[in-house]
């Protein structure tokens, strides 16, 4: 992901913040030799606190087919992307050429965690990351937990196994066009704010809160 000086997050707080309101990216895993890569969609957890990056808990069923890769090369790569919207070329078009000229873009707001995986198959370990999964998805309770003989999700623990990604490195991207001229920013965020579309709120937010600071 090529990332200019302006799309740079601004602080670590910038990304950590925006990651914390998102918990569903692709899972990329190195494919064996002569295979292509796996992507895998999942919903995940992923806790600062842990390590100098955090860690990312995340399970998938047993017989899916990314385990050999998986296990062959542990290195992989978790991409979350969201707040993204097409910007039309008149928006974009300097105070000094006609609309027409404008060159269209593409609005996105983007984490990348490179990680080493650790699959886990111990029954307890599992339960364990299993419940700390459920209490960041379902605060507010409502769900049994998850205990190894126990109904009932003991007998369903043998079907699944468990992520532990130990996050080592970070890349992260807000493209607002931070570094276009007031004038064209002015626009932009008018033209998100009159189109009103999916989205557009969201990116307008950051555009705005970037240019400010």
């Amino acid at each position: 992901m090529l990332i200019h000086p302006w799309d740079a997050p601004r602080s670590e707080a910038e990304w950590q913040q925006w990651l914390a309101a998102h918990d569903f990216g692709q899972l990329a895993v190195n494919g064996l030799p002569g295979e292509p890569p796996h992507v895998q969609p999942l919903h995940f957890t992923y806790e600062a606190e842990h390590g100098p990056h955090g860690r990312v808990l995340a399970h998938l069923a047993r017989p899916n087919p990314l385990w050999r890769a998986l296990e062959s090369d542990p290195d992989v790569l978790l991409s979350v992307v969201d707040d993204y919207v097409y910007v039309p070329g008149p928006w974009q078009a300097a105070s000094d050429t006609p609309s027409e000229h404008g060159v269209p873009t593409s609005f996105y707001a983007a984490v990348q965690l490179r990680c080493t995986a650790r699959v886990v198959d111990d029954p307890d370990e599992k339960a364990d990351l299993l419940n700390r999964q459920v209490d960041h998805f379902q605060p507010e309770g409502g769900s049994a937990r998850a205990a190894v003989g126990e109904a009932p999700y003991g007998r369903m623990l043998s079907g699944i196994r468990a992520l532990c990604l130990e996050v080592t490195d970070v890349r992260a991207k807000f493209k607002y066009a931070s570094h276009k001229p007031e004038a064209v920013q002015d626009r932009i965020a008018t033209g998100l704010a009159e189109r009103g579309g999916p989205r557009d709120a969201s990116a307008r937010t950051h555009q705005l809160r970037r240019r400010e600071a």
